[in-house]
């Protein structure tokens, strides 16, 4: 069985790494007031969080159109695919799982010869990498799609992300803070730590005063999650990346893998935005 799994850029999966992994990956869009670019194709992340910090205008994403889920779902089948999975960010934080559905049920009858399901991952960025990895493996060795989507569910049900931001100004700024919007008013001087909730809308942990104090609170709640399966970071840069590595080492002697955070995440989070995703044990 040749299933093909689908999934959207705020995976912060690279080309490469897509390419490996066998998944193919519908981008986002990112503005800069009249620059377009293709998340994660026209623009990489380093090159992203240069312009963001040097915008004076608060870029913005848009979800992918349905029509381009359509002509991803109708490629995959015409190169043989005999089901398609298509997992996305959480829909608490964009409409990309919904233009996903709605492209595949606009399908005619005809077109649509192969068995389809989508998941609202709930999660973002490295929250959403760590399971699509698995699921790659699981494929390669001849998964069904019913098993990839039953263990795709179930990992997403117990995968929580901690993040901690360098100001509230972007999330502010972009109109997305949801549940955080308790962390306003005159806190924008702290190093908020947030979280999703299981619906997947972002939601207040705590306002440490220093870089320093979050990141030791962020170690002390991964310390009472319990045993872990799995732990990534999600980084905007190698600084702030390898300064939650080391304040995690007291709690967790195995190694983290790191990856890059993101133009769809950080367009509403910031520069200097580090996030913590972990999957707990059954």
């Amino acid at each position: 069985m040749t299933i093909r799994i689908v999934t959207d850029s705020t995976a912060d999966i690279s080309p490469e790494t897509a390419d490996a992994l066998g998944i193919t990956v519908v981008p986002l869009t990112v503005f800069f007031d009249e620059e377009t670019y293709q998340d994660n194709i026209d623009i990489d992340n380093a090159t992203f969080y240069e312009k963001l910090q040097a915008s004076k205008v608060l870029p913005r994403t848009s979800q992918p159109a349905p029509a381009l889920f359509q002509e991803t779902y109708k490629r995959l089948i015409q190169e043989g695919a005999t089901g398609i999975l298509s997992i996305h960010l959480s829909s608490q934080l964009s409409g990309t799982y919904q233009s996903a559905c709605t492209a595949w049920n606009s399908l005619s009858e005809e077109e649509r010869t192969i068995p389809f399901e989508a998941i609202d991952s709930k999660c973002i960025s490295a929250a959403m990498f760590m399971t699509l990895q698995k699921l790659s493996a699981m494929n390669k060795e001849d998964s069904t799609l019913a098993e990839l989507k039953t263990y795709a569910e179930d990992r997403f049900s117990r995968t929580h992300l901690l993040a901690v931001l360098d100001t509230l100004e972007y999330v502010k700024r972009g109109g997305r803070i949801g549940g955080a919007k308790a962390l306003l008013g005159n806190m924008l001087s702290v190093k908020p730590i947030i979280t999703l909730n299981k619906e997947g809308a972002v939601v207040p942990v705590e306002q440490p005063r220093t870089r320093t104090k979050a990141f030791a609170r962020t170690s002390q709640l991964i310390s009472e999650s319990g045993p872990l399966e799995d732990i990534a970071i999600a980084e905007s840069s190698e600084e702030v990346g390898i300064q939650l590595a080391e304040a995690l080492k007291p709690v967790y002697s195995g190694e983290i893998p790191r990856y890059k955070l993101g133009a769809a995440l950080g367009t509403h989070t910031g520069p200097g935005t580090v996030a913590i995703t972990f999957v707990t044990e059954k």
